[in-house]
């Protein structure tokens, strides 16, 4: 099982670079790098390209909106070319109130856009001429949408690879679907594993059924804190503002897709009552609403043998991809215990 864990993308530079390299000397696989509507993740990435050496650099995420398909395609293959091909390509839709509050746009097809934007990402990563006809993207623009010179190019370099690993974010059935057929990767949120199956289990199946075989296995990734000790238990509840934000804050009241997930998981009444209270801006109520159960079995904080339970109960859930923060201990130190119990579990 691969671990990976993420960076705050508003660390100083230098910081963040000793953080990865001890990061990569613990055996951690990949360091992930977010994009919220702070600093952007690129220019972070391309600092620890040139300061690491082995572990994989993804984004994670990008937005689908702010960027278009043929800049996304560029920043992945010069990211890929900067680590000598270790990066990977995470995007997801993030949401309304991010992408028409922040940058403007309207939230609009987004699974449609997400699809076309990977077909074309990998079209510019085999140095095609970009032409497309979708129902979002339309290469080169017709004339009568602008001054009818565009031409179809395509990218100028070669990139180190034409096949970079794309992740996606994805939450809703219809996503999870098209993901688990087309993509490398998946990045589910507040994953609970023994719950998983009855929230995504048919999209899942139904997007493997339809899977090219080339693509090889669908790398599902999944975590959330991680405390290894005899006292690690009561790290759990750091993970209670994080969830209240994105269960109850993450959207509005009729359109926040992490509030739905937990209601799926089958805490409905205490996903509305989260939600009331962070809306109605009482956050520590509302952190204080979440089940113990919804926050130990989305965490991994416990004693060895309890770690090792839950790792099995990752595995079998069908993660092959711990994504985890680490608390109680320097991080280096935590992930490369982590790293030890996932190897002889």
């Amino acid at each position: 099982m691969r671990i990976s864990t993420s960076l705050n993308y508003a660390t100083d530079p230098s910081t963040a670079a000793a953080q990865a390299r001890e990061l990569e000397a613990a055996g951690v696989d990949r360091i992930w790098i977010p994009e919220a509507y702070g600093f952007d993740a690129v220019s972070l990435l391309g600092y620890l390209a040139a300061s690491t050496s082995t572990v994989e650099l993804g984004s994670g995420i990008l937005n689908t909106y702010s960027r278009t398909p043929a800049l996304l395609a560029q920043t992945a293959a010069g990211l890929d070319a900067l680590s000598d091909g270790r990066f990977v390509l995470g995007l997801g839709a993030s949401g309304p109130q991010v992408i028409e509050g922040f940058h403007g746009m309207p939230y609009a097809k987004p699974l449609t856009r997400t699809r076309e934007i990977i077909d074309i990402c990998r079209a510019a990563w085999r140095r095609e001429r970009l032409i497309h006809d979708g129902d979002v993207f339309t290469l080169p623009l017709p004339p009568d949408q602008g001054t009818g010179l565009g031409k179809p190019l395509k990218i100028i370099n070669h990139p180190k690879r034409a096949d970079i690993p794309i992740y996606i974010a994805a939450l809703g059935p219809k996503s999870v679907e098209e993901t688990a057929a087309t993509c490398d990767g998946w990045l589910p949120f507040l994953v609970y594993p023994e719950r998983m199956d009855r929230v995504w289990g048919d999209a899942v199946s139904a997007g493997l059924a339809r899977r090219d075989g080339a693509l090889g296995a669908l790398d599902v990734v999944a975590g959330g804190l991680v405390a290894i000790g005899d006292d690690a238990a009561k790290y759990r509840d750091m993970s209670r503002p994080m969830a209240a934000l994105y269960i109850g804050g993450m959207g509005a009241r009729d359109k926040n897709f992490y509030n739905e997930v937990c209601r799926r998981y089958g805490f409905e009444d205490e996903a509305a009552a989260v939600q009331d209270a962070y809306l109605d801006g009482r956050k520590d109520e509302a952190a204080g609403l979440l089940p113990d159960e919804l926050i130990e079995n989305t965490t991994l904080c416990g004693d060895e043998g309890y770690v090792v339970e839950r790792l099995a109960a990752y595995r079998e859930a069908g993660v092959t991809s711990l994504n985890v923060t680490p608390v109680g201990g320097e991080a280096h130190r935590v992930l490369g215990r982590l790293r030890e119990l996932a190897e002889h579990a």
